[in-house]
């Protein structure tokens, strides 16, 4: 498998659904978080982030989320817009819900934790009647995070934001994400990634979380072959793997494999790998690439902004990839 088709005629590119909330990561590096006293506050979210990256790289982008009625919400729209990313479908709550906060701890690039506080977030607030079908329509792609999937309303929102996708002809792209503390048991999170996979043309997820998806379905041996060729007979082109700095393979439908290079890195940190990751892929899927060239571009993204202390702010542009590419393969 060479390539991917998206809709032509389309007026834009991406449109993300999910989680919208702020990273503060720390100053003090290569020390615990009881002795890190200083933070820097940036606009956070794998889905997030990849739409980020994805406005960055020149795809025109839009998302769909909601925000705290207070300071950090403001900062979160206003970041996006500045990023040249829509927002007409990002609500703001008014029952009182806040916006979700991420500590970074930084002990070394080997070891960063991540604190989280999200307990009456805004972004698990997002309604289905909030959901622009019109939005989703007139993009070529939607991306779903699976943390967006945890709590009703949002999961009801995420679910609505899926069938317009088939119903228009959107390609889905499910992030797993999974994080665990915002989930009440591994049995609700695999019924509700099955219920959104079963739907989604390209899946993306590390072993682990494929692990979690797939808890019935018998896979014993924790196979990425067994893995892929499941979600074949649903509507995926594409099944990518990851397996942290061992790379990622991408199976593709007609029964191919790709296996994902890595770039040397200055690290700083571990987080963020996975979004940049995900936005050079779809970057290049999206201009036609071949899935190896496309894996190759998204893991030089995933190098750059591991070797910066941001996320989102570290999201290259594509001329920044391109040097980087050269400068490493020179070296």
């Amino acid at each position: 498998m060479e390539s991917v088709s998206f809709a032509a005629g389309k007026t834009l590119d991406f449109v993300a659904i999910g989680r919208l909330c702020i990273d503060l990561n720390a100053n003090e590096i290569n020390r615990p978080m009881e002795e890190t006293m200083t933070f820097t506050k940036y606009v956070g979210g794998s889905p997030a982030n990849i739409a980020i990256g994805m406005s960055r790289l020149g795809k025109k982008s839009a998302f769909i989320g909601k925000v705290a009625d207070d300071q950090m919400g403001r900062f979160i729209v206003r970041y996006l817009e500045d990023n040249g990313i829509g927002t007409s479908s990002v609500t703001t709550d008014r029952t009182g819900a806040v916006t979700g906060l991420a500590f970074t701890e930084i002990k070394s690039p080997e070891d960063c934790s991540i604190l989280m506080y999200r307990d009456n977030a805004a972004d698990l607030k997002l309604e289905p009647g909030e959901v622009d079908e019109a939005l989703i329509a007139s993009s070529k792609v939607l991306l779903v995070s699976g943390t967006a999937l945890a709590k009703s309303p949002s999961r009801e929102a995420v679910l609505l934001a899926l069938r317009y996708a088939r119903k228009h002809g959107t390609k889905v792209i499910f992030d797993i994400d999974y994080r665990p503390y915002t989930w009440t048991n591994p049995q609700e999170t695999a019924i509700y990634y099955h219920a959104a996979a079963e739907k989604s043309d390209i899946i993306i997820g590390t072993r682990e979380e494929f692990d979690m998806l797939e808890q019935f379905d018998g896979n014993a041996d924790r196979s990425d072959a067994f893995t892929a060729s499941q979600w074949f007979g649903h509507h995926a082109e594409i099944v990518i793997i990851k397996h942290g700095k061992d790379g990622s393979i991408a199976y593709g439908k007609d029964g191919s494999s790709h296996r994902g290079s890595i770039f040397p890195a200055k690290v700083i940190k571990t987080f963020g790998a996975g979004d940049s990751y995900a936005a050079g892929f779809i970057f290049g899927l999206m201009e036609g690439w071949t899935i190896s060239r496309s894996m190759e571009f998204g893991s030089a993204c995933a190098s750059i902004v591991i070797s910066s202390h941001s996320c989102s702010d570290a999201m290259p542009t594509f001329q920044q990839v391109d040097d980087f590419m050269r400068a490493a393969k020179q070296a």
